[in-house]
């Protein structure tokens, strides 16, 4: 027979499945169990549709069953009308009796009231079962409202020497170095679709015209934010003009949009970073990865403004060229991708 951890367990399996298309909602998985067995289940598909305690709910067939069931949610049900209604009010009306959450939600809406409305209404009310799990699960959501920025992956390809590229100039001819196999190629495209934003600065985008979309992989294209104080990059660059939602962090124009481009005017073009960070916030974009250049990682890791690292380090050696940024962290998993090693760190 399967206990509180098994469905709970099972509940934020339920949840990843929405990776990469909830946001800016969080990552919500539902189980209803009664006698020991599981009964409902459901997971919140997509901004806009219904929570997971409501497919959750729908999906059982014994409605009747509700009223000595137990339900398992991996956060606080939400108590005030967005999109949807909230799910607390159905909750109640099912009659159902005890409710256990995994975390509660920062959101200022919810944050507590959810708890309080279940628990007046007489509902036995548990909360932190699996509680650091499910904050690993809804990482983005957690310092989007807690530390008022979005989640910052950071992620580069090095040499097994330690370098991002070879030294290349505009105009010269020289392609970008292909570090990593095609089997990590696959693997950062998916990892482009799970994110809202990518990001990089003007010399990544002058010297190698990425297109930073998920082409190989089934997804969402991310927002794609170029930091370009001077408004350097040429209009020719596919970045600025294959039709893909793109925005420009500059020092020169003030904010307007035109067809896909976004310009967005930064007042400190030496202190841009936390700058950037607040537009996002205020943008809604929960997440962002940055894709380089080396620059550009640096800044950020020198301000600290990041909270995951992820490194790949290719089989190749070149002697000498641009210098991998340095990183100091946690290290929180090292595997092998192919060829390639694949390190992801934590900041903190």
């Amino acid at each position: 027979m399967m206990n509180d951890v098994d469905f709970m367990q099972r509940a934020l399996e339920l949840a990843e499945m929405g990776k990469g298309y909830t946001a800016p909602n969080p990552l919500v998985g539902c189980v209803i169990a009664c006698d020991g067995s599981i009964i409902g289940e459901g997971f919140h598909h997509k901004s806009g549709e219904a929570h997971a305690e409501v497919n959750a709910i729908h999906s059982v067939k014994d409605k009747d069953a509700l009223k000595r069931s137990d339900l398992f949610v991996t956060l606080e049900p939400c108590a005030h009308h967005g999109k949807t209604p909230p799910c607390v009010d159905l909750i109640i009306e099912m009659g159902i009796p005890r409710v256990v959450i995994c975390n509660s939600d920062p959101f200022e809406s919810v944050n507590g009231k959810g708890i309080e409305q279940l628990q007046k209404a007489g509902v036995d009310v548990e909360v932190g079962l699996l509680a650091v799990a499910g904050r690993q699960l809804n990482q983005r959501f957690f310092t989007f409202h807690e530390k008022k920025r979005p989640y910052v992956i950071l992620k580069f390809a090095q040499t097994n020497d330690g370098f991002l590229d070879a030294y290349r100039a505009e105009g010269d001819g020289n392609a970008p170095l292909k570090v990593s196999s095609g089997s990590m190629a696959r693997l950062v495209h998916k990892w482009r679709a799970e994110e809202d934003a990518i990001l990089v600065g003007q010399n990544t985008v002058t010297l190698d015209d990425p297109v930073l979309t998920t082409r190989n992989w089934p997804g969402k294209n991310p927002i794609r934010l170029i930091i370009d104080p001077q408004l350097q990059v040429s209009e020719d660059k596919r970045l600025l003009s294959d039709g893909h939602h793109t925005w420009i962090f500059n020092a020169l124009r003030n904010d307007y949009c035109e067809n896909n481009l976004c310009y967005i005017r930064i007042d400190d073009p030496d202190a841009f970073q936390q700058e950037i960070m607040t537009y996002l916030h205020k943008s809604s974009i929960q997440s962002v990865i940055i894709e380089g250049g080396a620059t550009t990682l640096s800044r950020f890791i020198d301000a600290e403004l990041w909270d995951e690292a992820r490194i790949i380090t290719g089989p190749m050696r070149i002697g000498s060229g641009v210098p991998s940024p340095a990183i100091s962290g946690i290290l929180l998993s090292s595997e092998m991708v192919g060829p390639d090693l694949l390190q992801v760190y934590s900041r903190v």
